[in-house]
């Protein structure tokens, strides 16, 4: 006797949807979702679902908004996230209300006094902010950054101890040309003042969907540490940036050598030795094969 076909709940068929929407490739979300919501066929259901995983999935892309009129783009991330669909932005001092199904800025709002980090810790987070802004610009043709206090924003004086979070975003999107890319990399820098040193904790992940007659899609973390003595703001500004240069350029390098290797291990690895067609595949020259050629392109590798 065959099974009988069992109806899922309500609550499970949510839980299916966000995932789906959770798990949507970096740029790919407002796809999925008109997909998703086509399979559901029940607008509460989709709202329900939408409602919990597109913040989830804006803080974890780390998506930038453009503010109106003009003031600026606010990046949405869990480190300056105040209130539900508020986000700080230090360098502006404004406060983005933010709709997070349609992935748009609706308004600002001026940041308040108790929002705000003390002077002291300000000079710190705006020089550092600068100087990433600087190293962002020269590596990333799209890339955004921004630096957070994200603990001791109350500090007022050489002993006290706090922690600023550095955020940069960027991403390459060409649905057209079925290749998507993001690379995002969050750096927490905490400030010892009874050590009087600095420690460097990141995280850089990569994501590449390449859907051009196949499925073929890259997720990669990466986490490192370092340190540096506690110095005047100018200074821990440009060892701060040399840390995260050095870390990014060094796991670029590495990536770059991964997919030089493609062709001989992991595509290698995923055909047989002599296919049903009896023709042995061209392992000598796979830059004929589009795949490589514009996973290569797309990412920018070897520029």
């Amino acid at each position: 006797m065959d099974d009988e076909e069992v109806e899922l709940s309500h609550e499970q068929k949510k839980e299916i949807a966000k995932w789906f929407l959770l798990n949507a490739p970096s740029g790919e979300i407002q796809f999925v979702a008109k997909d998703v919501m086509k399979l559901l066929n029940n607008d509460e259901l989709y709202r329900e679902a939408a409602s919990e995983a597109f913040p989830q999935y804006n803080k974890s892309h780390m998506i930038c908004l453009e503010m109106p009129g003009r003031a600026g783009d606010v990046v949405i991330t869990a480190f300056n996230e105040l209130e539900e669909n508020e986000f700080l932005d230090p360098r502006t001092a404004q406060v983005a209300i933010v709709d997070n199904i349609k992935q748009v800025c609706t308004a600002v709002r001026p940041a308040l006094d108790e929002e705000l980090p003390s002077s002291y810790v300000e000079e710190y987070r705006c020089t550092i902010d600068a100087e990433i802004a600087r190293y962002v610009g020269d590596t990333y043709p799209k890339g955004v950054c921004s630096v957070y206090c994200v603990n001791g924003k109350d500090a007022e004086e050489a002993e006290s101890d706090f922690e600023l979070a550095v955020v940069i975003s960027a991403s390459r999107l060409s649905p057209k040309n079925f290749c998507n890319g993001s690379w995002r990399s969050t750096w927490n820098i905490e400030f010892k003042s009874d050590f009087q040193t600095l420690e460097v904790r990141g995280e850089i992940q990569v994501c590449a969907h390449y859907f051009e007659e196949g499925n073929v899609q890259l997720d990669t973390k990466h986490e490192c540490n370092d340190s540096t003595i506690m110095q005047a703001p100018e200074d821990c500004s440009v060892a701060i940036a040399n840390i995260i240069r050095h870390h990014e350029a060094e796991y670029f390098s590495a990536l770059e050598v991964s997919y030089s290797n493609l062709p001989d291990t992991t595509f290698k690895d995923l055909r047989r030795k002599l296919p049903v067609s009896r023709t042995l595949f061209p392992w000598h020259n796979t830059s004929q094969f589009s795949l490589t050629r514009d996973v290569v392109k797309e990412l920018g590798i070897g520029k």
